[in-house]
């Protein structure tokens, strides 16, 4: 578009002043819209709207509700099922490799032999951090002092004495074994 507009200019720098005459608007067309300025780059103008809405919208990074009640996070983004708000699960995902990835270093901070554990049994007190937090997993004292002994056996016997197995069987049963074994249980709920 922008080559066609420089052909144009340049045929019409190149016209002698008799021919412009020609190129003045008639009187049907002086009555007609003026042609809309020229877009800048779909990119540019995206990037100024969402600068907009940045500022307009505001920063909140948590959920909270809006001035009409309904549950929004972020940039004045709706979460609330309501209002059929929510998100993909794209996003989702992105949401929980950024969990998993925030959650490593502070595991590895709090339990001092987590990175010598093998991949499966790293994985087990992930996942039962997530769940319950890192403050619920460190109460799991004898469990983590199994662990870190390499009893693996006593380790899986005591996470499935606790209340956390209780609440939730098929969970604590599933990493339970994976903890004993060593081996990668399959995720079924």
């Amino acid at each position: 578009m922008l080559s066609q507009l420089f052909t144009l200019l340049s045929r019409l720098l190149s016209q002698k002043p008799s021919q412009m005459e020609s190129l003045k608007p008639s009187a049907s067309s002086a009555s007609s819209p003026p042609p809309s300025p020229v877009s800048s780059s779909k990119v540019d103008w995206i990037a100024k709207a969402t600068d907009q809405i940045k500022q307009d919208e505001g920063l909140v990074l948590e959920a909270y509700q809006d001035h009409l009640g309904f549950w929004t996070i972020g940039y004045g983004r709706l979460i609330d099922k309501r209002k059929g708000g929510g998100i993909s699960e794209e996003e989702a995902l992105y949401l929980l490799e950024n969990d998993v990835n925030a959650r490593l270093p502070v595991l590895a901070n709090a339990i001092p032999f987590f990175n010598r554990l093998d991949d499966a049994r790293k994985a087990v007190l992930l996942n039962m951090s997530f769940q319950l937090g890192i403050s619920g997993l460190l109460k799991f004292k004898s469990t983590l002092a199994f662990i870190e002994a390499g009893d693996y056996e006593n380790a899986a016997a005591n996470m499935l004495k606790s209340l956390w197995a209780k609440q939730t069987p098929n969970r604590a049963n599933r990493l339970a074994e994976q903890m004993r074994t060593g081996k990668w249980q399959s995720g079924t709920r």
